[in-house]
């Protein structure tokens, strides 16, 4: 007996209806995944941050934006190499806490953290509708998408979350995606446009250099077809050349001060090509992977446009990074983050779209996959690493070499403190956790180091840069109650500055060892004054 048509119809439309559920339940189970994910990212970076000792960057940060409006002039009575819009946005916890009357140090990574997660949901929100699917796309909920962007931007910087490397990323995140949409045709309005352009620009003045980064991206929108004078690349261009213009109108001293100071001597802190090569291993295999990824299924992933910009901007990162020469992790965040997106995007459009066979897409994608796979695997082992001992650190805190230096500081009653160190944790947070006064111009030694490493192959930068004439007065003229001196470095610097200046070699005579911990040797003052009383 034949079934009749409207039985048929309605055997179809109940399939559809249960489709409809089942994807609808998959989208409410892939959310409150992601989420609990994000809640637990949040709330162990949180944990840390505000168990741990400030980080050394962000703390001395804090120091000189507080001096600088207290009235102190930036590049002439602090040494920073810094452009001075980070300064800049490090006023704006210390105004916060003035309001909340609480200490900076407690605001300013909550501040960041904010900051970064409101870059990432806006990002979230740009890419719904992505392709012009606003209905079952892969962007099409906004939630997942932003919990997947929070827990990477929160998880892979872990303590170096707040550096300028990691805001920049965070703030151009609307602008790749905005490029990536405009890749497929599709136009921005001219508030977003000119609001991403603006984010991008300033993310840009926080290290300039990084301005190549959106320009290789500009020149591949050029190559495919689109127009060179956009909203958004004009905004964004307008942007850093203002801010360009604000630094020489407000703060000269920074081009005739710090810039000639950092391109003399900050070469010291350099480390050769291949170990360059080598600490970035994990990194460029997964690049060489994501990059494999993206020409493998160029011709059929709806989301082609955004994987590419995201790889563009994390080899081109990459470049930057090997060009600064220096082997820092936080430099390695912006390629990294990229990366780990961009891998994210792919195994999770391939596995939505996996059912879908479009003219020319294979149907066997399981090796590909399980390389994307792996490679996420590597870089989530990675941050586990890199996380887990400073979460162990922030569960007893005190036993830290920050911590105890404070407490040295506290119960020697000490007023003025310096430490002969290239580490700037040892001076910074523990001026500011203590309010002890801190006798020097620099943040550190990294400016003595980089003289003696210079006057090796020139002689005269002694003269043009006098660095451990600056230390040494600095010293002299302070009188700090404690020193620490960092035997970790395989650096003389109490030798060093002793053979240069005989008030230096004077004023140390009065000091005397009164504890060792970590590396460290810990002189007090047991003398009054650092300078001789001129005769009777």
């Amino acid at each position: 007996m034949s079934r009749s048509p409207s039985f048929l119809s309605k055997s179809i439309a109940g399939r559809a209806v249960l489709s409809q559920v089942a994807i609808s339940d998959n989208r409410r189970a892939v959310s409150a995944a992601t989420t609990a994910l994000l809640l637990l990212t949040l709330g162990i970076i949180l944990f840390t941050v505000l168990r741990s000792p400030l980080k050394d960057d962000v703390a001395w940060l804090l120091y000189v934006a507080r001096r600088w409006m207290a009235g102190r002039e930036l590049y002439v009575d602090l040494v920073e190499v810094n452009p001075p819009l980070i300064v800049w946005i490090s006023a704006i916890p210390i105004r916060i806490a003035a309001w909340l009357d609480t200490q900076p140090e407690k605001v300013a990574m909550p501040f960041f953290m904010t900051a970064v997660l409101g870059f990432g949901f806006w990002a979230a929100c740009l890419l719904r509708g992505y392709a012009g699917d606003t209905r079952h796309g892969l962007f099409a909920d906004r939630l997942p998408v932003f919990a997947a962007l929070g827990t990477v931007l929160l998880a892979v910087p872990g303590m170096e979350l707040g550096q300028r490397e990691h805001l920049l990323l965070a703030a151009g995140l609307p602008y790749l995606v905005l490029f990536a949409r405009s890749l497929g045709g599709e136009r921005p309005s001219w508030p977003i446009a000119v609001a991403a352009g603006v984010l991008a620009g300033l993310g840009c003045a926080l290290k300039p250099r990084y301005a190549v980064v959106f320009a290789v991206l500009e020149a591949v929108a050029l190559f495919r077809g689109l127009p060179l004078f956009r909203l958004m690349p004009m905004v964004a261009a307008a942007t850093l050349a203002s801010y360009a213009g604000a630094v020489v109108l407000f703060c000269p001293n920074y081009l005739r001060r710090a810039v000639p100071l950092a391109m003399a001597l900050y070469g010291a802190t350099d480390v050769p090509f291949l170990q360059l090569l080598a600490d970035s291993q994990r990194l460029l295999c997964g690049q060489v992977v994501t990059l494999g990824l993206w020409f493998w299924s160029r011709r059929w992933l709806p989301e082609r446009d955004l994987v590419l910009t995201l790889v563009l901007f994390a080899l081109v990162s990459t470049v930057v990074c090997f060009i600064d020469g220096k082997d820092w992790y936080y430099h390695r965040l912006p390629a990294t983050i990229t990366t780990i997106l961009a891998l994210i995007l792919w195994i999770t459009s391939a596995l939505v779209h996996r059912r879908s066979a479009p003219l020319g897409k294979p149907r066997n994608t399981l090796l590909p996959m399980l390389l994307a796979g792996a490679a996420i695997a590597v870089f989530a082992v990675t941050t586990f690493q890199r996380l887990e001992p400073d979460v162990e650190a922030a569960v007893a805190p005190e036993r830290s070499t920050v911590m105890r230096l404070e407490q040295i500081v506290r119960e020697n009653h000490a007023r003025r403190y310096i430490a002969f160190s290239e580490w700037i944790a040892l001076g910074f947070p523990v001026v500011n956790n203590t309010g002890v006064g801190w006798t020097s111009r620099f943040d550190s030694m990294w400016a003595l180091k980089g003289e003696l490493w210079r006057v090796k192959f020139d002689p005269s930068a002694e003269k043009e840069f006098p660095v451990r004439h600056w230390v040494a007065r600095d010293f002299v003229t302070g009188c700090p109650d404690l020193a620490v001196v960092d035997l970790r470095e395989g650096m003389n610097y109490i030798a060093v500055l002793s053979a240069s200046d005989k008030d230096f070699a004077r004023a140390w005579a009065r000091y005397r060892l009164i504890d060792t911990f970590d590396g460290l040797e810990i002189y007090k003052r047991h003398e009054s004054g650092c300078v001789d009383p001129p005769p009777t």
